[in-house]
This record gives C-alpha cells, structure tokens and sequence, in this order.
C-alpha cells in the first residue's frame, strides 16, 4: 500500500493496524525470506524456563511447548525518533513527508507491541520535543498514535534541524542496547557530515542498532520535476527565498544531490549502520521489510 492509497484515512489507529495486517497476510508473496512475522502472546518453552508458565491448553492441542508471554517481558526495546522540522510538512498542501513517516512509525509500533517488544517515541526538530519511556503495553501504542497525530495535525512553524544535537541526547537518555529507528529528509547535514557521524558513533559506543530511513520526494527533491515555469522556492526552515527556473539548474542540483546521499549511504555502510531510502512515492513494505530483516537479526 501507498500513500497515495491512504492519505485521507482519518483514523491512525485502524489504518496502522490495516497496515500490518496486510503485510502479515500478503507475506506469504514476498519476495523476502528469512524474517518472521509471527506475533503471538506465547513463545518456544527452552529447557530452563519456569514449567510454572507454560500453556497446558496449548500443549494439549498443539503438542507443542509455549510458555506464556507477558507485556512486562521484552525481546528488544526499540526508539521510533521522527523528524518533524519544517522541512518535514512538505509538500505543504499534503504534508506528505511528515504523513509518511507518522503512518510507518505508527505501523511499526503497531508490530513491535504485537511481538511484545517494548518501544518509545521521540519527536525532535533543533531539540528533543516530545520523548516516551518504552513500553510494549496496548495503551502505550494509543498514546504513541496519539501523539504522532498531534504532530501530524500541527500548523507547520519555522523549525529548522540539529540532527547531531538530537542524537546525542538520545544516546544519553535511552537504554543502552536498544534499537534506533530514525525518520529524517537529511536536509542540510551535508556541510556537518563529521558532526553526524560523530554523534552516530555515540550511538553505537552505548551498543544500539541504528535504521536510519532517508524520507523524501524522489520525483521532486532528487530529479527536480517540476513544470517549466518560474517559481519562487520558499526554505520552510530558514524561510529565505529565491527564483528559479527548473530547467536551467536540474540537472546540476540533481548531480548534487544524488553525489550527497551517495557519500552518505556509503559512509553509514563503513560505520556498520543501515541507511534505508524511504520514497514517499513507493510502499510502505520499503520500510516493514529492512526494519522486521534488522529486528530479527538482532
């Protein structure tokens, strides 16, 4: 499913869980192996376990060992950290990048609480503006959906990014050896790429696994397809302005642009962190399918 497919869905709540439900039902399809989404409130006895937990009714009908799995009990926790900086609510008319990213995150947490994996939320521009403990409890995802909503529904305000800033003070404030799961567009960390990376490495000294999902409008961020007409470009951060036409600079920023994301997808690669392009153009499974393949790997 698209976005395009959803974006007047008023509900977060059921289209999240529509969501999961049909990625889990059209699994079987997948051209991807190797990760399981099967989510149950039991998992495999192993010797050792307490006997005082397993699921005689179960046994009974399966002939197979499950001992029971409560929300207090986690496999991983994970840290959803979404970008909602002014660049974020484009295009404006639609808010496109933000919506993507608040649908994936919602349906993420939707799978995670299903696996019993406890999970956070972080909402950040220039700083940390909102931040959960993490939890794997079902009232836990409302809150999370309720707040990513909130988010969603904002009157969008000049708010520009300090992604180094943010992500050391989540290293510093989230449980060692979790998960980090990032939503951002990257804009404007090409002339700071020391200092990202620097921040980056303090993740991975506290022993997380980081995602980080590159959101953007590849027709129009990355090959500038816009009508050959002028336009007066409006930085949504910085709010500065300037003219242009479309046709005269395309292909110069297009080579700029994608020579930048090269460089950056190829230095995630030497630091061992997953950089995952996430187009807003594109399904949603571009983001189920890296994140279930990285959680399972864990």
């Amino acid at each position: 499913m698209k976005l395009e497919d959803v974006r007047e869905y008023g509900n977060l709540e059921l289209l999240t869980k529509k969501l999961v439900d049909g990625f889990i039902t059209g699994k079987h399809k997948s051209p991807y192996h190797g990760f399981s989404v099967e989510f149950a409130e039991h998992r495999n006895y192993n010797p050792g376990d307490n006997t005082r937990f397993i699921d005689w009714k179960v046994f009974a009908k399966t002939d197979r060992l499950y001992t029971k799995q409560f929300d207090e009990e986690t496999n991983l926790r994970c840290m959803l950290a979404v970008d909602v900086s002014s660049s974020m609510y484009f295009p404006t008319a639609t808010n496109d990048k933000l919506r993507f990213c608040t649908i994936a995150c919602g349906a993420l947490a939707n799978l995670l609480q299903r696996q019993r994996d406890a999970f956070g939320l972080s909402l950040f521009s220039d700083t940390i503006e909102y931040i959960s403990q993490t939890k794997s409890t079902s009232i836990h995802l409302h809150n999370t959906l309720i707040q990513l909503q909130q988010a969603l529904d904002k009157t969008p305000t000049q708010k520009t990014t300090d992604l180094p800033k943010v992500i050391h003070s989540l290293a510093d404030q989230i449980h060692r050896r979790s998960m980090v799961v990032l939503f951002t567009d990257f804009l404007g960390e090409d002339k700071r790429l020391e200092e990202l990376f620097t921040s980056l490495q303090h993740l991975k000294h506290m022993k997380h696994d980081i995602i980080l999902f590159h959101v953007w409008d590849s027709e129009q961020e990355e090959l500038f397809e816009l009508e050959d007409r002028p336009y007066l470009l409006t930085d949504a951060e910085s709010g500065d302005q300037i003219k242009i036409y479309p046709q005269e600079i395309k292909n110069e920023y297009a080579k700029k642009v994608q020579a930048y994301f090269y460089d950056l997808k190829l230095k995630c690669g030497d630091y061992g962190i997953e950089f995952i392009e996430a187009d807003i153009r594109k399904s949603f499974d571009q983001v189920f399918v890296p994140f279930l393949l990285k959680r399972n790997a864990i």
